[in-house]
């Protein structure tokens, strides 16, 4: 049975897989955190290569535990132009994928 319609079917029925491991909490909003300025205001696209890159974080689970890992991206190409990996997400981590 493909995923999607399992996922579709479960969702119909309202069931829901049972999770493995441990749940982390990644993301703790601090409303009153100042927020940076949107230089690209929300137009995710480009018409020559290098023209825009976007960064990515992503979670990663290995047999050793949960790593981060750190994705500059082209967006014309989708070419991963850098990236980094750590057991922690700290500064270093998103300035050593650059």
């Amino acid at each position: 049975m493909p995923d999607a319609l399992l996922k579709r079917l479960m969702h119909i029925r309202g069931l829901e897989g049972v999770r493995r491991g441990k749940k982390y909490k990644t993301t703790i909003p601090d409303d009153a955190a100042a927020r940076p300025a949107d230089l690209v205001d929300r137009k995710f696209t480009a018409t020559r290569p290098n023209q825009l890159w976007v960064a990515d974080l992503t979670y990663v689970r290995t047999w050793a535990g949960r790593c981060c890992m750190a994705l500059v991206i082209d967006v014309y190409s989708r070419f991963i132009v850098g990236w980094a990996l750590a057991t922690h997400l700290k500064t270093e981590l998103a300035l050593g994928s650059s």
